[in-house]
């Protein structure tokens, strides 16, 4: 069982590992998103490195991604779950251009969470907005 922390690294690095091309923007947007957003402010930093090996292991096995999605959606708090998707969203988008498989993730993780279509579009279109190129 994974803590609600646990649960947003494990649905950011769904995100940048679904093309198996995790860029350097992607994993800077991680960090980025670990060291300044207010829901990680009780995080331990000390168990990033920790629990990003955690999940990149629950990712290499066969059942893996579903093993992760329901790991995710047990420790989420409906609360965060929004707050997940806009974090997948921000990962998705920090690299210039979501790839199918990117999407593919990004749409498990909307219909597992629950998120409301209209709420996810919304999210989405945050994303794309903060992360236009000049």
């Amino acid at each position: 069982m994974i803590d609600p922390h646990a649960a947003l690294i494990y649905t950011m690095m769904l995100v940048s590992a679904a093309d198996t091309d995790m860029t350097d923007a992607e994993l800077q947007i991680i960090g980025d998103i670990v060291n300044h957003l207010p829901v990680f402010r009780d995080y331990e930093r000390q168990r990033f490195t920790k629990d990003l090996k955690e999940c990149a292991q629950l990712l290499a096995k066969d059942d893996g991604l579903e093993q992760a999605l329901k790991g995710i959606k047990n420790a989420l708090p409906q609360k965060l779950r929004e707050t997940a998707y806009a974090v997948a969203c921000d990962v998705a988008a920090a690299d210039g251009e979501a790839s199918q498989e990117e999407l593919r993730v990004l749409e498990l993780l909307r219909h597992r969470l629950g998120i409301d279509r209209l709420i996810a579009a919304g999210i989405e279109r945050g994303a794309r907005a903060r992360f236009a190129a000049a």
